[in-house]
């Protein structure tokens, strides 16, 4: 049954996936409360991590989910060579760019998987080495809230139905307000 729930439609399902994701993370309240720098740098980082946030609890479904992860890891990566191209970057840098941007999703991945795996010392420093490492002054950035949100979220997302996911809904935890 979720191989065909994950397999109708995942291009319509990934868009509607990757909307939710990109909602998610431009939430002010990341950068005004949490501090994520509101730059460029910032709101990647914060689609990454909520992408992640999605893409671990589709793997949690198995091969069912695999090419619809597939597809928003896709969907996300055609939105940020557009963005790219808007934002005047030649045709010619576009492709190593957006390459070095996949390349840094998988290391945020790894590290974000890894940081739930253990305490939060592991996640707090991938927070900030990801979130804030643009940032001069990150050694002095509290992650703690942003540890919480994290975890809150992957738990929050673990308790979701698959098939919502293979229909492209999915639900984030509310954000904490006065977390710094």
């Amino acid at each position: 049954m979720l191989t065909r729930l994950f397999g109708s439609k995942r291009n319509e399902v990934a868009e509607r996936l990757y909307g939710a994701i990109v909602a998610q993370a431009r939430q002010p309240v990341f950068y005004s409360t949490y501090g994520v720098p509101d730059t460029v740098d910032g709101r990647f980082e914060m689609i990454s991590l909520h992408m992640f946030l999605v893409l671990h609890r589709l793997k949690a479904e198995g091969a069912p989910a695999a090419e619809l992860a597939q597809d928003l890891f896709d969907t996300m990566f055609d939105d940020m060579d557009r963005s790219l191209r808007e934002m005047g970057a030649g045709d010619l840098g576009v492709g190593k760019r957006v390459r070095a941007m996949g390349e840094a999703l998988y290391g945020r991945i790894a590290a974000y998987e890894a940081g739930l795996a253990t305490g939060d010392g592991e996640l707090a420093e991938a927070l900030r080495r990801n979130l804030f490492g643009t940032v001069e002054s990150a050694s002095g950035v509290t992650t703690g809230p942003l540890c919480a949100y994290l975890r809150a979220a992957a738990v929050a997302l673990g308790a979701q139905p698959g098939a919502s996911l293979a229909s492209g809904t999915v639900r984030f935890p509310a954000i904490p307000a006065g977390a710094a």
